[in-house]
């Protein structure tokens, strides 16, 4: 089975109706586990205008009160249109010659972090590269996946510069539940509380606080240059880990590949809404699922990705429910049990790291002994709709056709 580019197929549409209507129900309790991006009744506390923030006692306590989120129940967004994405790698030159100067060379630390995954940059501030260098950036990123970079300015600068910044790499994606600084609805917050309530309730039901997940993977369009900064954390620890897709599909036999390749997997953002509506929190938008692709190509590397995550994929449309489950669980182990295609990137005090989510699934990291106050954000632009075959990027009417399944 190959994807057509009807503008609408009955069949399909039906199909995942039928699925939302009947198979999107695990996951939905309120241990779904989003306890550091979702407003939580009880802990945090609602302002006399309606707002909904974090407790005062715990906004006393951060360094920098301008990224602290905020949850408002007015706020509500129709559902996200198609766009064409430009990607501002291919716009890019391959020699670097804006991102690393030559006349800078000697200021400038490029470490591997792995032969094939991450990179680490000292002496390249960010937030002063021209709009050539920011292109060059997002090539660096596609090459090496996911790029630290140390001693960074962003903190300072404040939410609504960071978002602007990001501007550069598509446009923004604003969360549908998760908190954002209280004018700046572009960022993405994450707050670990340092209080015991919320340490407990990420073990309440799980021995592990890994997660793996590929950022907002439901929508029709997911993110592709990432910048994520943790402003205040834990001393040592909270480091997150990174995982290949393309080197986990490249591990697999060609018959394999060929098979995976005809596949089309449904993910859903409804389980994050009502763990959001369980814990008293928001919806901005009506909860989706979209079809992508098991396959995707990467329009930068030419390279197919595995794209399916723990987090947000639910059912292969192809496959009955129990082959769905054995093969989708067989990926996720593959990616997430090989350390030899993984990197652990670990956090200092002004470090921003930016990764490629079309390739990339990822997982944070809980293990510091004693609650303590995480608190970080991240900028989240939209890429182009994941396809098999580059003949369908940037096609408004691509869409997988001649699916069946008996639900």
């Amino acid at each position: 089975m190959s994807a057509a580019a009807p503008h609408e197929n009955k069949e399909t549409s039906l199909l995942v109706e039928s699925f939302e209507n009947h198979h999107l129900t695990y996951h939905a309790s309120s241990t779904y586990g989003n306890f550091d991006t979702h407003f939580f009744y009880g802990q945090d506390e609602e302002r006399s205008d309606g707002l909904l923030n974090l407790r005062k006692s715990y906004r006393d306590q951060s360094k920098y009160p301008d990224f602290l989120p905020t949850w408002d129940p007015t706020e509500k967004y129709p559902a996200l249109k198609f766009y064409k994405y430009e990607d501002p790698a291919l716009r890019a030159d391959p020699s670097f010659f804006n991102l690393f100067p030559e006349d800078q060379e000697e200021g400038i630390s490029i470490k591997r972090l792995t032969p094939k995954l991450g990179t680490e940059v000292k002496g390249v501030q960010l937030s002063s590269l021209s709009n050539a260098a920011k292109d060059e950036l997002a090539l660096l990123v596609a090459q090496r996946g996911v790029v630290v970079f140390r001693n960074q300015d962003f903190a300072s600068k404040g939410a609504a510069h960071a978002a602007e910044y990001g501007k550069h790499f598509g446009r923004l994606h604003i969360h549908q539940t998760s908190g954002h600084p209280e004018k700046v609805p572009e960022l993405h917050i994450t707050f670990r509380r340092p209080d015991h309530d919320e340490y407990e309730r990420v073990f309440q039901d799980a021995t592990s606080s890994i997660g793996w997940h590929t950022d907002v993977s439901y929508e029709l369009q997911p993110p592709s240059y990432t910048f994520f900064s943790v402003l205040e954390g834990p001393d040592g620890g909270g480091d997150t880990l990174f995982a290949d897709t393309i080197e986990a599909f490249n591990r697999l036999s060609k018959p394999f590949q060929d098979f995976l390749s005809t596949l089309h997997v449904v993910h859903s953002s409804k389980e994050q809404a009502e763990n959001s509506k369980n814990q008293g929190g928001i919806q901005r938008r009506i909860p989706v699922t979209h079809v992508h692709p098991l396959v995707r190509i990467h329009p930068v590397l030419k390279k197919k990705a595995l794209y399916v995550n723990r987090g947000f994929s639910r059912r292969i449309i192809e496959l009955k429910k129990p082959e769905s489950e054995a093969l989708l669980n067989y990926l996720y182990n593959l990616v997430e049990g090989s350390h030899d295609l993984q990197v652990r990137a670990k956090w200092e005090p002004g470090s921003v790291t930016v990764w490629d989510n079309r390739r990339l699934t990822h997982s944070a990291i809980i293990d510091w002994e004693e609650p303590v106050l995480r608190h970080a954000f991240r900028i989240t632009p939209q890429a182009e709709r994941p396809v098999e075959d580059l003949k369908y990027l940037n096609d408004e009417t691509y869409y997988p056709s001649s699916l069946t399944l008996d639900l």
